[in-house]
């Protein structure tokens, strides 16, 4: 007997083709492979051609589509290219979503987060891009309400709101960890009293504080900040007049403190660095610690002239 007409049971299958006898009976009762006849016994009997489909079932399965899309692919409804151009969604879909998820658990074990915080991260993770851009838009209104948009500061405000259209189709897991942690972050009365104190400021002084070139201060205070040397010591006192001059009076010093620390904060920092991730801009590196390292040696008695 000829490979062409020869037919084979479920046992012979099995064996040829690697697959369970339960696995080919059921697929056989699904109408994905038809028996060619049946023995006098009344078992079912399969021809070669049961391999090659039988194979392509099992390929089919592995990938991930449910017996109703590879019947269609069997019944030349779909062609395989077309129902692996609709699978390959299907997965880039799930991908992004199992990586919100690992953002969200990584956050959660990260802060030890209680149940229902880690329900409110997980939602804010899973947002849309018109879903993700209201929640920033929203947090900018309010921080901005009542500045003239002609006010000095008031042109951050759109900077503020420069969320990516959407996370990119493979977002890399620093740039969904970054929307986690910004929808934490806006979504934090204290920080949105913060930012608003920071704007209000801004707007009716200008949008940074009249002081020392900012790039002096961060390679001064900056480079004595790594060293370890304290603010309020004597070499800290030698580098702050590097920075400001030595003649600078106690109060003006007090006052240009009181100045930079309305528009420092770390948090604040943070927010803009997280843009960057988001947009996909390389990381700048802090300035804030530096500025704080000033703002501390201006206010220490050893700073007088």
């Amino acid at each position: 007997m000829s490979d062409d007409t020869e037919l084979f049971t479920i046992g012979e299958l099995a064996r040829r083709t690697g697959l369970s006898v339960r696995t080919i009976r059921f697929w056989s009762d699904s109408g994905l492979v038809a028996p060619a006849g049946r023995s006098t016994g009344g078992y079912r009997l399969f021809d070669a051609g049961a391999i090659a489909r039988l194979d392509l079932v099992r390929t089919l399965r592995e990938l991930g589509l449910d017996l109703a899309t590879v019947r269609r692919v069997l019944a030349r409804q779909a062609t395989v290219r077309d129902v692996a151009t609709a699978h390959l969604h299907a997965l880039d879909a799930e991908i992004r979503m199992l990586q919100v998820r690992r953002a969200v658990l990584r956050w959660v074990a990260r802060g030890g987060s209680t149940t229902e915080e880690m329900r409110l991260m997980h939602k804010l993770a899973q947002m849309s891009a018109e879903e993700r851009q209201r929640v920033i838009d929203e947090f900018v209104r309010e921080i901005f309400d009542g500045v003239a948009p002609g006010a000095p500061g008031a042109h951050l405000a759109e900077a503020m709101r420069a969320l990516p259209a959407e996370l990119p189709a493979d977002p890399a897991p620093e740039q969904v960890e970054a929307w986690v942690e910004l929808a934490e972050l806006v979504g934090d009365e204290g920080f949105r009293q913060r930012v608003r104190e920071m704007a209000v400021a801004g707007a009716q002084g200008g949008q940074e504080p009249q002081g020392p070139d900012p790039a002096l201060a961060l390679e001064h205070a900056g480079g004595a900040l790594r060293a370890g040397v304290a603010p309020e010591s004597a070499a800290g006192g030698e580098i702050l007049e590097r920075i400001v001059g030595p003649d600078l009076p106690a109060a003006e010093r007090a006052e240009l403190a009181d100045r930079l620390a309305t528009f420092t904060d770390r948090r604040v920092e943070r927010y803009w660095q997280l843009l960057g991730v988001l947009n996909g801009r390389p990381p700048a590196p802090p300035q804030v610690p530096a500025f704080e390292w000033l703002i501390a040696a201006l206010r220490s008695p050893a700073g007088g002239p």
